[in-house]
């Protein structure tokens, strides 16, 4: 994406970031989320969720995969226990997200709540983009920065959530499932752009286990996909590594 404008000086202002935040988040994420949303605002109309717990769904759940389980969940007349379950599993990659990318933060509030509320503004797109460009902002400005493409993430999902809710009679079932389909195809290509071979191993390894282990077990394919891809990756550029080194200084 490039570095970020600094103001006369060379200093960056919370102003400023707040501006670079709000710009970036405008744009081709927030298009993606919209539309992505729609899909999904489509599935909640169309299995008999309320409007009102639709939008509540974008923007407590915010994640596809957690939302998507629940609105099936939903429509197939499962309890409240089963749906929450579901979508907490679906949505359990944000536990290792937070943990790598919270830190970077550190120092930028000083209220000990403020993280419980931050992380609930937490997306891949948010993730992604904060890692990217958080070298280049001081760090007592991060979760400035961060609130504002966050912020504007989140909003954007509201939107597409209404807008795929109402246009339910306009949209065919395939249109609805290929909206939803667009979010995993978009951080595909923006992980597959990155430098840092971690995450595209993870990501290559993800693509090719995952039709496996669907296969073997469909219920639990997202979540042990993540966990076998991610893991081997860790393994191999992290680990790996170390363990050479420390085996050749010997």
């Amino acid at each position: 994406m490039g570095q970020p404008n600094h103001p006369p000086g060379g200093r960056m202002t919370a102003r400023a970031v707040v501006r670079l935040g709000l710009r970036r988040g405008v744009g081709l994420p927030s298009v993606i989320v919209m539309t992505s949303m729609m899909g999904f605002g489509s599935l909640a109309a169309d299995g008999g969720i309320s409007f009102l717990t639709a939008l509540s769904a974008s923007a407590l759940v915010w994640g596809l995969p957690g939302q998507v389980a629940m609105a099936e969940l939903w429509a197939a007349g499962a309890n409240l226990l089963t749906v929450v379950l579901a979508a907490s599993l679906a949505n359990a990659r944000f536990m290792p997200m937070a943990m790598s990318l919270f830190p970077l933060m550190r120092g930028g509030t000083r209220h000990r709540g403020a993280p419980y509320l931050l992380v609930q503004l937490l997306s891949v797109n948010t993730w992604a983009a904060c890692q990217e460009i958080f070298p280049a902002i001081p760090l007592h400005l991060r979760v400035v920065y961060y609130t504002a493409f966050a912020s504007t993430i989140l909003v954007a999902g509201q939107i597409g959530t209404g807008l795929g809710f109402f246009a339910v009679a306009f949209l065919p079932k395939p249109v609805t499932l290929g909206l939803i389909f667009l979010n995993p195809c978009y951080f595909a290509l923006l992980f597959a752009g990155t430098r840092v071979r971690p995450y595209v191993a993870a990501l290559l390894l993800g693509a090719f286990f995952g039709p496996i282990i669907y296969a073997l077990a469909p219920e639990w394919s997202l979540l042990l996909t993540g966990f076998v891809a991610g893991s081997a990756a860790f393994f191999f550029f992290d680990v790996r590594p170390t363990s050479v080194s420390n085996a050749e200084s010997k």
